[in-house]
């Protein structure tokens, strides 16, 4: 389970977020002060990066434009040349955000197009992670402006236009670099928002960590903190049997998916791994494995014959498999023991005309691996990311990873994970099916569901950063060992 020790890598909501000011604010710390350290933050974050040069700072008309003043106060104390561009009359301002603005001593323009002549960076301080609209035109013509001039741009919080919650993007420009404050936000991470936001800088504030005595997050980002302490040690006194026996239904024609999924789950640690497939199969899978054991199953018989043995403590079916009765059916009598089950692929699309029958069936531990094209077969895929994960994990009664360069894991009970560790080398056929055995040998290995599938899909980005340019499939388990060496070095520190 996730506890408080997972706060440094939680995600927090708009309204989250709002809730943590709030409770700072009752803490001692006020409102000012702040926006004071906010905006202080962000020109020390542009003055690390860069040297002096012009300056427009963007000032919306609540608190991140009052972050933008502060900042331009800071960075024209450190000798930069800053000119200050507000959206509204500076006496339509109020709060904390007026009270920083007549601090600053320079001109204020009218946010527009033209106020960008002469600027090499841009603060975009106009509007944070809770906006709910889509930008006025002379936000979008300035912003689109600065960056086909292809000016710098920083953005206070999240780019203007960029939905905290969900990385919807509703008039945002490509920023280089993000400051946010206290923590990450979804939008931050899910995409087009992670690609939005450049480099993201979370600032410390002075929001002190007793607001998680009341707030408790249920989204977070993926990082071994949240699964290290779960994942599975090797014993002095263990065997091949305690550390649990894989079985996984291959396919035919398609032998390699199942193959891949075989040498994932033995590389993560089961300890033996079984394919069963048709006979007539059985040379092509046997004379390509060595360590990998493989057993005929000519009919449905056959599959519940191999399930009746207890010692099978993990079970994955889908790479390969077709899209035929026979898949159905063993997917099925699968799910009917109980026991922890990886559904991938085709064991997903083979439901597509009768989605409840697989939800009714899920009575135990089950982890489903779909990508986009697959989850749409099944779900209803309106709405943002996290939101279609948490929903399909709720009804179907499964861990849910919703896979994609900003893969979600969703649990049943609406806990959340964002993986932001893949590389792009991972758009290769094969890896999703790696993915799916790094979920099942470590789930026959006694993991709980939910940390084992983030642990596998931080394994498989970790694995290809590893491997680099020029990787396919088959590389992800040959270098894995080098990335479980790493982490059981944290585990004995």
């Amino acid at each position: 389970m996730l506890d408080r020790l997972s706060t440094d890598t939680a995600l927090l909501t708009t309204t989250q977020m709002a809730q943590v000011d709030r409770l700072t604010i009752v803490s001692g710390i006020s409102g000012a002060v702040l926006m004071e350290s906010a905006g202080r933050s962000v020109a020390q974050t542009i003055l690390q990066r860069w040297r002096p040069r012009p300056v427009l700072v963007l000032c919306g008309p609540g608190n991140n434009g009052g972050d933008g003043f502060v900042a331009a106060r800071r960075l024209a104390e450190a000798g930069w040349p800053v000119r200050v561009a507000l959206l509204v009359p500076r006496d339509h301002l109020c709060g904390d955000a007026a009270r920083h603005a007549a601090i600053w001593q320079g001109p204020v323009e009218e946010l527009a197009p033209e106020a960008l002549d002469g600027a090499e960076l841009v603060v975009d301080a106009i509007f944070g992670a809770g906006l709910s609209r889509a930008l006025d035109v002379a936000i979008t013509q300035t912003l689109a402006t600065a960056a086909e001039l292809g000016l710098t741009i920083v953005a206070i919080d999240v780019p203007s236009g960029l939905m905290g919650d969900t990385g919807a993007n509703v008039g945002a420009v490509q920023a280089s670099l993000t400051v946010t404050f206290f923590r990450k936000k979804p939008g931050h991470l899910l995409q087009p928002g992670r690609a939005l936001c450049g480099e993201v800088v979370v600032a410390d504030i002075g929001t002190p960590m007793s607001v998680f005595d009341t707030l408790v997050p249920d989204a977070f980002e993926n990082n071994p903190s949240l699964w290290l302490d779960a994942l599975p040690m090797l014993q002095p006194d263990g065997h091949k049997y305690t550390r649990g026996h894989a079985l996984i239904c291959g396919g035919y024609p398609s032998t390699g998916a199942a193959r891949l999924s075989a040498r994932a789950a033995a590389r993560v640690g089961a300890g033996l791994v079984t394919i069963a497939v048709e006979p007539h199969a059985l040379p092509v899978y046997a004379a390509a494995l060595t360590s990998v054991m493989v057993t005929p199953i000519a009919d449905l018989a056959d599959v519940d014959s191999l399930l009746a043995d207890a010692r099978y403590s993990g079970l994955l079916i889908g790479p390969g498999a077709g899209l035929n009765d026979a898949t159905r059916e063993r997917v099925l009598a699968m799910l009917n023991t109980g026991r922890p089950t990886v559904l991938d692929a085709d064991a997903l699309s083979v439901f597509k005309n009768d989605p409840d029958e697989l939800m009714r069936s899920i009575t135990g531990p089950c982890v489903l691996t779909p990508h986009e094209g697959e989850f749409k077969r099944l779900f209803d895929d309106t709405g943002d990311k996290l939101s279609r994960a948490r929903n399909a994990a709720k009804r179907s009664g499964a861990i849910l990873v919703l896979k994609g360069s900003d893969t979600v894991i969703a649990a049943p009970d609406g806990r959340a994970i964002i993986n932001t560790n893949a590389p792009p080398t991972l758009a290769t056929a094969g890896s999703g099916d790696v993915l799916a055995g790094l979920v099942l040998g470590l789930m026959t290995q006694g993991m709980e569901p939910f940390l084992a599938a983030a642990a596998a899909v931080w394994l498989h980005g970790a694995a290809a950063t590893e491997f680099g340019i020029g990787l396919v499939a088959e590389d992800l388990s040959e270098v894995l060992p080098i990335v479980l060496q790493r982490l059981h070095a944290r585990l004995v520190l």
